[in-house]
C-alpha cells in the first residue's frame, strides 16, 4: 500500500471516530494494522473481552512472530485460565489448556506441565508463585502493566501506537478543496451550487439567459463541520511521540509501511477564490521529484482565461522532503588532474574520511597502496602475505597450496581515518593501524568466511565498533575491531552475499545485504532473522549506498544479460522510488556507481562516467576523462566531492577534480613532500559522513567464471564472458606466498606432552568413581553432566566469580559439584539380571537445560535437572534402550535405539510407540537428526548406518561403512553417528576410523588410527562451531582434527591433562568427550576410571595446533584412506 493510501486510511478512521462509528473503527485498526489503540486494548482486556482482546491483537502480530508477542498471547491466555480455576469451571480450564495454552509447550515443556499440575489444586493460590494472586480485576490490571511494557518493546507495533497529528475533520475538509476546485472549473459557475452528491463531479447548468453569475460565497459545499470526536488518546500510556521521518519504518518492523508521511496543510473548509489562480496554473507547485502534469482540457483553458479575486487557500502535496538540487557544470568532478601509475589492475578505493587528498588502493594481486594524490607519491605499500600462516585453517591453507592467486575484493577507511579494512578473494580479512606518519602496521588478521570475503564496511552496533563482512558462503559476520571476536553471524541467503550497508537510523542499527541471486535482506542486530526479503533490479550482483547525510538509498546493478539499473529506493514502502536512465542496453561489464554530498550520483559505464542529479532519473552529463578508461570503470568520490578517483585500463588511476578540487590540489602543489612528511592535515572543517558503500566488490573467482571481476583481464565483451586473470599481473605476488607455502609443507604436527602446554582441570568428586560412559554440557555451558556406569549422574556447576565473571565452564576455576538438599543422588533405573557395567548407557538434555532423559539398561527415567526427582518413568526392559536424541521440531518425540537393533519413535505425552524402524543386525548405538535432510541417521554395532524419512518413516538408505586397510571385514563393534553444523555432513566414529559421509550416505573422507595416534579411537565429536574434531584414543591420547579435511592438528599426550602423580600408575583413557556448546576449544573428557576432564589451550596458544614447530617433517595427508564412495547402498 503507497504512503498516501496508508494516510487515506487514517483519514477514514478520523471520520468513523467523529461520526461515532466505534465498532467500524476498530475493525478497520485491526484489519489494516496501521494502529494499535490502546485505550480500546485496555478497556477489552479490563471487560475480559478475551476473544476480542486476541482478534484484535491478530491484526498486528500472531504468536510465534517473536518472543515479545509470544509472552503478549501467553500472559492474556493464562490469566483467561486462571480466572477458569478460580470459577471452578474445570471444563473451561481444561479447553483453555489444550485449545491456547498447548501451543507453548513446544517452547517450555516444563512451564506447560506446571500449568497443568494447577487443575490438581483445590485453589491455584497454592502453588508458591500464585499466592499472591488476588480477586480478578487487581489481577487483570497488573497484567495490563506488563503487557504494554511488552508492546511498547515489541518491533512489530513500532510506529504504530500513537495517531499521526492532523487537524480535526480533515477528510470534509479535502473534500470541500475538492469540490471548490471543481466549482472553479464549471463554465458557467452558480453562487450557491446545490450539491446533491459526491459519487460524481460536480458541474453548473448554464443559466437561462446566458448571463454572467455573480462570484460564489464561501458557504460550505457540504455543510457544517461537527467537532472532531475524541480519538483515544495515547498519551495515558506514555508521551505521545511522532515518528521520525529517518527510521526505518516497514522494512525493519514489518511488511507494512509503518510510517506516516507529513500531514498535507490544512485549510479552512468552504468556498475558496485564489487571487492568484492564473500564476498557480500556469506554473503548477509539482511535487519534488514527481513528473508534472499538464491539465490541458477546455475547462482549464476557460478558467485560466478568468481572474478571480480572493483569500487564496492553495494545497501542495509535498511528496517528498528533500530540497531539489541547485548545481552548475562546475560542481561536477569532470577535469583530469592527476595520473597515478598503481602498476596492477585497482579491484577497490576508498578516500580517507578527513585527509581529503589521502586514497587507499587494492589491487588484482591482493596488495594495497595510500596515495597522496596531490603529490603523486605512493606513501605506503602493503603486499599480500598471510601474517601468522599457522593460525590459518586448513581451507584457507588448502586453497593457498591449490591457487596462489589472491585479489582484493575491497578495501574501506574506518569512520575516523585511524584504521583501515581490507577484504580478498580468499577467505581473510586484515585490519591495518594508520598513523599521521603515513605508516600502516598490521592489526587483525581474521579468517572469516569460506572462499572469497566479498565485502568488508565498518558499522557501531550497541556502540562498539565493528566491521562487517559477507562472502561465498552466503553468510554476513560482525566482528570487534579491538580481539577480531565473531560477534554475529547472519545467516539466510541462499547464494553468495555479494555486498553488505551497514547504517542507523537515530537508534536502530541495521544491515542491508545483497547476493548474486538478487535477493536484498535487510538485518537487525537480534538473531530473529532477515527482515526483508525484496528483488533487486536485474536479479544479480547489487549493491547499495546511502546519501551522505544518510537520508536516502541507492542502489546499482547488473543483470547477467548487461542491463544495469541504477535506482533510489523508498525504504518506508520496500519499493523502488525512482529509476535513473542513461545506461546502454548491454553495459560490458558490473556496473560500478558513488554518491557525493546529497547532490549527485556517479557511474562507470561504457568507457565513461556519468553523473546524474538525485532528484532527476535523466543523465545529466558524461565525462570521458580524456580516454582511457575500461568499460565499467570503478571510480570513489573524497568526503566532500571534489575528487573522483577512477580506474585506468592501463592498470593506472585518473583523479577528476571540480572547481573546488582543482583549487584544493594548487594549494597543495607548492609542498616539499618527503618520504618521512606527514600528511597534510584535515582540508575540511565540516562535519564529515561517512558513506556506508563504496564501489562494490565483484564475487570471487572461485565462484563461476561469470563471477569473476570485470577489471581484472582485459574489457570483456560481456558480463557472461568477464575477463580471468592475466597471469603475468600475478608474477610479483606468486614468490612470497610460495615462501608460506613452504611453511605450510615443513610444519610438523606439534605433541602436547606438558601440563604447562594446556590447561587442565580435573572436577572434584566426592562420590563413588565409576567409569564415565555419558557426559554432556548443558545448552547454557555452565554445567557439566556425567552419567557414571553405576547408573548414577553427577552435575558439576560453575560459579559467578571475578576469575570467572561469565560463569560458564572453564579449566581456569574449579566447579561445585551440586546435589539437592536432600541429598538425592539422580539414579537410573536398572536391570537386576544384568550387571550395571554391561548395560548400555544413555543420556538426552531437554533443550531449556530443565530436565534430562536417561536410562542404564532398565527403563528410561525422566529427572527434573532442578530437584533431580525422577518425573516419570517409561520402556521397561527387555529390550533395554541404548541411544536417546530428542526430534528436533517435537520435545515430546523421542527416538529412541534398542538392544535388539530396532529404533522405537515415541511419542512422550501419549506414553505409546509410534513406530518401529528396522534394519540393523545389532543393538543401535547412535542416532542423529537432520531438519534440512528431513531425516534420521541411525547406527549400530553392526556397523551399518541407516537413513530414515522423519516423514513416513521410512527407510531411505543404508550402507555399512568399509574396513581400513589391513583390518578384518566386515567390521563390528559401536558405531556412533554425530551431524555437521550444517546439517548434511555426517561424522562416523568407530574404533577403527573417523569419517565424514555425505548426505548420500558416501564417504568423502576418512582417517584411521597411525603414526603417533596408533591406538584405537574411543570417542569423537565435533566443535561446536563445527570446524574442528576431537578424537579420544585407548592410550589415553586426544587427537585435534580439521573437521572439513580430516587434517591432524595436534596431539594432546595424557601426561599433559592426567595429574604427574596419577600418569605413572595410570591407565585410564576418555571414554567419552563432549565439545562446550559456545567455546569451540573447551573439551571435556569422561575418563574409564571415573575422573572427569575439562581441557582448553593455554593462554598463549588460544586454539589447538597454533604453533607448530619449526622442525622438518612432512605435513599429514588429509586421510589414510581413499574416499570409500564405491561401496554399494542398500535400495529402498
Amino acid at each position: 500500500m503507497s504512503s498516501l493510501s496508508r494516510e487515506l486510511v487514517f483519514l477514514i478512521l478520523q471520520f468513523l471516530d467523529e461520526e461515532k462509528f466505534k465498532e467500524t473503527v476498530h475493525k478497520l485498526e485491526q484489519e489494516s494494522g496501521f494502529f494499535f489503540n490502546m485505550k480500546h486494548f485496555e478497556d477489552q482486556v479490563q471487560a475480559g473481552e478475551w476473544d476480542e482482546v486476541e482478534r484484535y491483537l491478530c491484526g498486528f502480530t500472531k504468536v510465534e512472530d517473536n518472543r515479545y508477542s509470544m509472552k503478549i498471547f501467553f500472559e492474556i491466555r493464562k490469566q483467561k485460565y486462571l480466572e477458569a480455576l478460580d470459577r471452578q469451571d474445570r471444563a473451561k480450564a481444561v479447553e483453555i489448556l489444550v485449545k491456547d495454552l498447548k501451543v507453548f509447550s513446544s517452547f517450555n515443556e516444563e512451564l506447560f506441565k506446571e500449568i497443568t499440575q494447577l487443575l490438581t489444586l483445590d485453589n491455584f493460590r497454592q502453588n508458591e508463585q500464585l499466592s499472591k494472586y488476588g480477586d480478578t480485576k487487581s489481577a487483570r490490571n497488573i497484567m495490563l502493566v506488563e503487557l504494554k511494557k511488552l508492546i511498547e518493546a515489541n518491533p512489530l507495533f513500532r510506529d504504530k501506537l500513537s495517531f499521526p497529528s492532523f487537524k480535526s475533520s480533515r477528510l470534509r475538509t479535502l473534500i470541500n478543496q475538492s469540490l471548490n476546485w471543481q466549482h472553479q472549473l464549471c463554465k458557467n459557475p452558480r453562487p450557491n451550487p446545490d450539491i446533491k452528491t459526491l459519487f460524481t463531479d460536480h458541474s453548473c447548468n448554464p443559466t437561462s439567459n446566458g448571463a454572467r453569475p455573480p462570484p460564489p460565497t464561501n458557504n460550505p459545499l457540504v455543510g457544517p463541520i461537527p467537532k472532531a470526536g475524541q480519538f483515544p488518546p495515547i498519551g495515558a500510556h506514555g508521551p505521545v511521540v511522532s515518528p521520525s521521518p529517518g527510521a526505518i519504518a516497514g522494512w525493519m518492523s514489518s511488511n507494512s509501511p509503518s510510517l506516516p508521511h507529513p500531514s498535507m496543510a490544512a485549510g479552512p473548509p468552504g468556498f475558496v477564490q485564489p487571487s492568484s489562480a492564473v500564476g498557480f496554473l500556469k506554473h503548477p507547485r509539482t511535487p519534488t521529484g514527481m513528473t508534472g502534469m499538464d491539465y490541458q482540457s477546455a475547462d482549464s483553458d476557460h478558467l485560466m482565461k478568468r481572474i478571480r479575486t480572493g483569500q487564496s487557500d492553495e494545497v501542495s502535496f509535498a511528496g517528498v522532503a528533500h530540497t531539489p538540487n541547485v548545481y552548475s557544470q562546475d560542481d561536477l568532478t569532470k577535469t583530469v588532474v592527476r595520473t597515478l601509475n598503481q602498476g596492477s589492475n585497482v579491484m577497490s578505493m576508498d578516500f580517507h574520511p578527513q585527509q581529503q587528498t589521502i586514497l587507499l588502493v587494492g589491487t588484482n594481486v591482493g596488495d594495497i597502496s595510500l596515495w597522496e594524490v596531490g603529490s603523486r607519491e605512493r606513501l605506503a605499500h602493503k603486499p599480500f602475505k598471510v601474517w601468522d600462516i599457522s593460525a590459518a585453517s586448513m581451507p584457507l591453507q588448502n586453497a593457498l597450496l591449490n591457487d596462489a592467486a589472491i585479489s582484493v575484493n575491497r578495501c574501506v577507511w574506518g569512520p575516523d581515518g585511524l584504521m583501515l579494512g581490507v577484504a580478498f578473494s580468499k577467505h581473510i580479512v586484515h585490519l591495518y593501524t594508520y598513523n599521521p606518519t603515513g605508516e600502516l602496521r598490521h592489526h587483525l588478521e581474521i579468517d572469516a568466511h569460506v572462499g572469497g570475503v566479498n565485502d568488508i564496511a565498518f558499522a557501531h552496533p550497541n556502540k562498539q565498533l565493528c566491521i562487517v563482512t559477507c562472502g561465498d558462503d552466503k553468510m554476513i559476520k560482525v566482528w570487534d575491531v579491538v580481539a577480531g571476536r565473531k560477534q554475529y553471524t547472519f545467516e539466510g541467503h541462499e547464494a553468495p552475499v555479494y555486498s553488505v550497508c551497514p547504517h542507523h537510523k537515530e537508534s536502530i542499527q541495521f544491515i542491508f545485504s545483497t547476493a548474486i541471486d538478487g535477493k536484498i535482506k535487510a538485518w537487525l542486530y537480534d538473531y530473529l532473522g532477515s527482515r526483508v526479503d525484496y528483488d533487486a533490479p536485474g536479479n544479480w550482483c547489487t549493491m547499495m549506498a546511502y546519501s551522505a547525510d544518510g537520508t536516502r538509498l541507492f542502489s546499482c546493478g547488473t543483470s547477467k544479460e548487461g542491463e544495469s539499473h541504477l535506482v533510489e529506493w523508498n525504504e518506508s514502502e520496500g519499493a523502488i522510488k525512482r529509476t535513473y536512465s542513461g545506461f546502454r542496453k548491454r553495459s560490458l561489464g558490473v556496473v560500478q556507481f558513488d554518491t557525493t554530498r546529497n547532490r549527485f550520483l556517479a557511474a562507470g559505464d561504457e568507457f565513461q562516467i556519468k553523473f546524474w542529479d538525485m532528484d532527476n532519473m535523466n543523465m545529466l552529463t558524461t565525462v570521458d576523462a580524456d580516454g582511457g578508461l575500461p568499460a565499467s570503470p570503478r571510480l570513489r568520490f573524497n568526503k566532500e566531492g571534489s575528487l573522483l578517483a577512477v580506474t585506468t585500463s592501463d592498470n593506472g588511476i585518473k583523479i577528476l577534480a571540480n572547481s573546488d578540487g582543482v583549487r584544493l590540489l594548487r594549494m597543495l602543489e607548492g609542498r616539499a613532500m618527503d618520504k618521512n612528511r606527514c600528511p597534510s592535515e584535515p582540508i575540511s572543517s565540516k562535519p564529515l559522513t561517512i558513506n556506508a558503500l563504496g564501489p562494490a566488490s565483484n564475487v570471487s573467482a572461485a565462484i563461476a567464471p561469470t563471477l569473476e571481476r570485470p577489471d581484472r583481464g582485459p574489457p570483456a565483451v560481456s558480463i557472461s564472458s568477464l575477463g580471468t586473470i592475466d597471469s603475468s599481473r600475478l608474477i610479483d605476488v606468486k614468490p612470497r606466498v610460495a615462501e608460506d607455502v613452504d611453511k605450510i609443507k615443513s610444519w610438523r604436527i606439534p605433541d602436547i606432552s606438558d601440563p604447562s602446554q594446556i590447561r587442565a582441570l580435573r572436577l572434584p568428586d566426592s562420590i563413588a568413581a565409576s567409569k564415565v560412559v555419558r557426559l554432556i554440557y548443558t545448552n547454557s555451558g555452565l554445567s557439566l553432566l556425567a552419567l557414571a556406569s553405576n547408573a548414577v549422574h553427577k552435575l558439576w556447576k560453575w560459579q559467578r566469580t571475578e576469575r570467572n565473571p561469565s560463569g560458564k565452564a572453564t579449566a581456569n576455576v574449579a566447579p561445585q559439584l551440586w546435589q539437592p538438599p536432600s541429598g538425592t543422588l539422580m539414579t537410573n533405573d536398572i536391570n537386576e539380571s544384568k550387571p550395571t557395567e554391561e548395560s548400555a548407557a544413555c543420556i538426552a538434555l531437554s533443550k531449556n537445560d530443565s530436565y534430562v532423559m536417561s536410562a542404564s539398561g532398565g527403563k528410561v527415567s525422566l529427572f527434573n535437572m532442578m530437584t533431580f526427582k525422577v518425573m516419570t518413568m517409561f520402556m521397561s526392559p527387555p529390550p533395554a534402550a541404548t541411544f536417546l536424541a530428542f526430534h528436533p521440531q517435537d520435545n515430546n518425540i523421542i527416538a529412541i535405539g534398542m538392544e535388539d537393533s530396532s529404533v522405537q519413535i515415541y511419542n512422550v505425552r501419549v506414553d505409546e510407540v509410534k513406530t518401529k524402524l528396522k534394519g540393523h543386525q545389532n543393538r543401535i548405538t547412535g542416532l542423529a537428526f537432520s531438519p534440512t535432510l528431513n531425516a534420521l541417521v541411525s547406527s549400530g554395532a553392526d556397523a551399518q548406518l541407516c537413513m530414515w524419512s522423519i516423514d513416513k518413516w521410512e527407510k531411505l538408505k543404508s550402507r555399512f561403512i568399509q574396513a581400513p586397510a589391513g583390518r578384518q571385514s566386515p567390521l563390528v563393534g559401536e558405531t556412533k553417528v554425530q551431524f555437521h553444523n550444517d546439517q548434511t555432513h555426517l561424522l562416523v566414529v568407530h574404533e577403527s576410523q573417523i569419517s565424514v559421509y555425505d548426505s548420500k550416505l558416501e564417504c568423502s573422507r576418512s582417517w584411521s588410527p597411525k603414526d603417533t595416534l596408533p591406538a584405537p579411537i574411543s570417542s569423537a565429536i565435533y566443535s561446536c562451531d563445527g570446524l574442528l574434531v576431537y578424537a579420544g584414543f585407548c592410550d589415553g591420547a586426544i587427537g585435534v582434527f580439521d573437521a572439513e579435511t580430516l587434517r591432524f592438528r595436534c596431539r594432546i599426550g595424557p601426561s599433559a591433562y592426567i595429574p604427574t602423580y596419577a600418569v605413572s600408575s595410570n591407565t585410564a583413557h576418555p571414554l567419552v568427550i563432549a565439545p562446550h556448546p559456545s567455546e569451540p576449544n573447551q573439551i571435556a573428557l569422561g575418563m574409564s576410571d571415573g575422573a572427569v576432564h575439562v581441557v582448553e589451550p593455554s593462554d598463549a596458544e588460544l586454539k589447538w595446533g597454533g604453533t607448530p614447530s619449526q622442525d622438518n617433517g612432512p605435513l599429514p595427508s588429509n586421510s589414510s584412506n581413499p574416499p570409500l564412495s564405491g561401496q554399494p547402498s542398500e535400495p529402498r
